[in-house]
């Protein structure tokens, strides 16, 4: 999914060749965020779009020979004259008179061009690991003769030696042109940890072809003398930004490039070649602070308005809707230690619906976050959830709606942030921890991702190096996580390791969390007289009631039109059962029909009661909702989406430590074994361990101890 889709797209022809655009945004001035060599798109910039387009218009197009953009079957269409006519096309295409122009690579040349011959089109430029012909290069770069060389390691993880260099040939990539894109872009990202960036840009790079590549490696491009040339001609501002272990294009190219033109090196230590990608906060900060220099009107500001001490900003992971319940109750037992605290709420759909009916106040700059829930809508299929993988392909998400987090704790004074699964937050607050100005909790009910059985080796090796990397992180910034707080005990944390020569989940997790015991967010008292609970939902004191849930998010479709299926099945061995489906705020009931005996709501807020009212519960393998059934000692049968590993591993061990549950697979669903299942269970004793009811109360008072 795309964080942020473009307000307009076209097309224009430029020298023979259809060029494709998109705009986003409408504040000025105009950013032209052009491409770079026809390995890759205009994608490349998908950390960048959202955040700069909240504060300039931007404008971003594919170069040819990839993307949506035409194919020039002759080295013409690529050379350095015409790249710059297709980016003055584009600026003609959108009605932009002037633009900062942002390159990366060898878009370099292309973006000075523009400010040396077209000064009036051009306001500033920034370059990223500029590649140009100027300074030294690499001596690794100079290798020949591929023959016999090996594939590339960075189909699991790490790079080529620098001796391979040798694959930078045309002959190579037309024989092993997938084989070169694993090497190249190995050789791009040195830093660890850049397993996803380097996928990304090798599916960018199998959307075009290796003789494209070959035309545009043929293509003119100016030498050093006329780049020299170009860049004493510049007169505009000028910013060039370079990683120290940029193994494509030495740093030297681009401190050559200021001394010509005058302008400002931003060096980034330890970065590699796309420092964009690997290191986008940095660089979004970068961008927008050279482009805020031409702006007219003042930056957009988010202040809420209200000015109290003791300021507080809470973020409630999106996916289900667990969270927000849990998070109400933490919050308003801190407010009963500080009653003036304000409390601030940064979230999305669905559980914004959660707080609005709380009466919590939801930031106004929540409606800029992109939704994570949509996201993992599009990851599932039929009850089937990768959900680790559906977290690294979130990560253009997870960037933007962190940069939307950047802006609010820059724009107001908070004492404290509350981050419960607010991946992207502490993720990002980890990379940049200068960024931190407020004392920081980290909340979570769950500690290291788990491959799947089938995931193979690759899957395992990914999934043990991004707990690597999480490890990493935290052991190098200890102080960053003021309060780290496991919601649950120590008992509930899964006996695994993180991966191969990593250390077991439990022992570093007790090492590094402190623990608040399981927070239902409800009252025991509201929900322990089950027969008053009956008659206050009208049900039949003798009537049996089943309840079947699946969450706040829109992954549950296939199971309720399971249940439903098994609903003729179940009434014919249950006489008289009412069931009672619940579709959750992101799923349209009218999928699910109502039938006698049957009837469907697309949304309760008070679902927690229907829950510790009935006699049987179906759900997924959400922790909220089976801990809710487990603490109300109500019987229930649930299905773990395939590949989840949470719902799969986490959840059903902790289950297990209670004593809780019918686990059924969805493979193994008929409308029989679905209906003989809740006969079994429907009213069945419950021997479930006790559920510890002042978890809120726990949590608020590691929490309130920073104010």
């Amino acid at each position: 999914m795309r964080a942020r889709e473009p307000d307009e797209v076209g097309r224009v022809e430029s020298d023979g060749v259809d060029i494709s655009y998109e705009v986003f945004g409408e504040a000025g001035p105009v950013l032209l965020l052009v491409p770079t060599w026809t390995i890759i798109h205009s994608r490349f910039w998908k950390a960048q779009v959202p955040y700069l387009a909240w504060h300039f218009r931007v404008v971003t197009y594919d170069g040819p020979g990839n993307g949506l953009s035409g194919r020039p079957s002759d080295a013409a269409g690529y050379h350095h004259e015409a790249q710059v006519r297709h980016a003055l096309a584009v600026l003609d295409a959108t009605g932009t008179e002037r633009a900062v122009v942002v390159a990366l690579s060898k878009a370099s040349a292309w973006a000075l061009a523009l400010a040396a011959d077209h000064a009036e089109r051009t306001l500033g430029v920034v370059t990223i690991g500029a590649s140009l012909p100027l300074g030294d290069a690499h001596p690794a770069r100079a290798a020949r003769g591929w023959q016999g060389l090996p594939p590339s390691r960075t189909r699991i993880l790490g790079t080529d030696p620098p001796g391979h260099w040798a694959k930078y040939d045309t002959g190579y990539w037309q024989e092993h042109h997938e084989d070169f894109l694993w090497f190249f872009f190995g050789q791009c990202f040195p830093e660890p940890r850049s397993t996803k960036q380097i996928e990304d840009c090798v599916g960018w790079g199998l959307e075009t072809s290796a003789e494209a590549l070959r035309l545009e490696h043929a293509a003119d491009s100016p030498g050093a003398e006329a780049v020299r040339a170009m860049c004493r001609r510049i007169t505009v501002p000028v910013m060039a930004i370079h990683g120290t272990d940029d193994l494509v294009s030495s740093v030297s190219r681009s401190e050559e490039l200021v001394r010509l033109t005058g302008g400002e090196l931003v060096v980034l230590d330890g970065a590699g070649h796309i420092p964009l990608a690997r290191d986008p906060v940095k660089v979004n900060h970068l961008i927008a602070e050279f482009a805020g220099r031409f702006r007219d009107a003042a930056p957009r500001t988010w202040r809420s308005g209200r000015v109290r001490p003791r300021k507080m900003l809470y973020l409630s992971s999106p996916i289900g809707l667990g969270h927000a319940r849990r998070d109400v109750a933490i919050a308003q037992a801190i407010r009963r230690d500080h009653p003036d605290a304000q409390i601030d709420w940064l979230a999305q759909h669905p559980v914004t619906r959660v707080l609005e009916g709380a009466g919590e106040s939801v930031h106004p700059a929540s409606r800029w976050l992109a939704s994570e829930s949509k996201h993992i809508e599009e990851e599932s299929g039929e009850h089937d959830l990768h959900a680790f993988e559906a977290l690294r392909r979130m990560d253009e998400v997870l960037v933007a709606n962190f940069m939307v987090f950047d802006d609010v704790v820059r724009d107001e004074d908070y004492d404290l942030v509350i981050a419960d699964e607010a991946w992207d937050v502490d993720h990002f607050l980890h990379e940049n921890p200068e960024l931190k100005r407020f004392a920081y909790v980290w909340l979570t009910d769950f500690v290291g991702y788990l491959p799947m059985p089938d995931d193979g080796e690759r899957g395992r090796l990914v999934t043990a190096d991004y707990n690597a990397e999480m490890i990493e992180q935290v052991e190098r910034y200890p102080w960053l996580r003021d309060r780290a707080i496991f919601v649950g005990n120590p008992g509930d944390i899964v006996p695994d390791t993180f991966g191969p020569d990593l250390p077991g989940i439990r022992e570093w997790t007790r090492a590094h969390y402190e623990f608040s015991g399981y927070v239902t967010g409800i009252d025991p008292g509201a929900v322990a007289d089950k027969a008053r609970l009956r008659r206050e939902l009208g049900w039949e004191p003798d009537q049996p009631v089943c309840v079947v849930t699946v969450g706040g998010s829109g992954v549950g479709t296939h199971l309720l039109r399971r249940v439903w299926e098994a609903h003729e099945a179940a009434s014919q061995l249950l006489p008289g059962l009412r069931m009672v489906l619940v579709t959750g705020p992101r799923i349209d009931p009218d999928l699910v029909p109502p039938r006698p005996g049957l009837e469907v709501h697309a949304y309760l807020p008070d679902l927690y009661r229907q829950l510790a009212a009935c006699d049987l519960a179906v759900v997924q393998g959400g922790l909220t909702t089976t801990m809710e059934l487990t603490a109300a000692g109500t019987p229930f049968i649930y299905v773990p989406l395939r590949h989840h590993f949470e719902q799969n591993f986490h959840v059903r061990h902790r289950l297990e430590q209670y004593g809780a549950g019918l686990r059924l697979d969805f493979d193994d669903l008929t409308p029989e074994s679905l209906a003989a299942a809740m006969a079994q269970q429907l009213g069945s004793a419950s021997t479930y361990r006790q559920v510890e009811s002042d978890g809120a109360d726990r949590a608020a008072a590691l929490i309130s101890g920073l104010l």
